[in-house]
């Protein structure tokens, strides 16, 4: 494994506006960052069969996901430079208007933190082992599909 370490990347509940902040805020004192990139996910209030979604609730196989977390990020740094990225992935029920899914890239320049963001997101929606359960106001439910 190469410098970049493996870190637990969940998070118990929704993403606070107060952690992104202060997770911004760490960065000033790395002044050889030119540009940062975010990506926010939030739980959409989608309407299926004349039912709304009042929340999802997130589960993983964490050690697994870790693992795959992992291998996306060396392919990131690997592919950009990067200075650091950090992804949060909510896990438990995350309400309508609330934020599920964390994605933080900086680097010298914009370009890179910009592509590196993006690309990052993509892998996360296409490899992470995490299943979103949609819960509907009426209380029934069915198993996300991502789009």
């Amino acid at each position: 494994m190469s410098e970049h370490k493996k870190r637990n990347i969940f998070i118990e509940g929704p993403i606070s506006p107060a952690f992104i902040a202060e997770s911004i805020s760490k960065h000033n004192t790395q002044t050889e960052i030119g540009g940062h990139s975010i990506f926010l996910g939030q739980v959409r209030a989608d309407e299926v069969d004349d039912r709304k979604v009042a929340a999802i609730d997130y589960t993983t196989y964490e050690e697994m996901a870790l693992k795959r977390m992992s291998e996306i990020r060396e392919s990131i740094f690997a592919a950009y430079p990067l200075i650091c990225m950090h992804v949060y992935h909510s896990l438990g029920v995350v309400k309508t208007g609330e934020i599920c899914l964390f994605v933080f890239t900086s680097s010298k320049h914009r370009k890179a933190a910009i592509e590196a963001c993006n690309a990052c997101v993509e892998s996360i929606k296409e490899n992470l082992p995490v299943w979103g359960k949609e819960i509907f106001e009426d209380e029934s439910y069915q198993w996300k599909v991502n789009q």
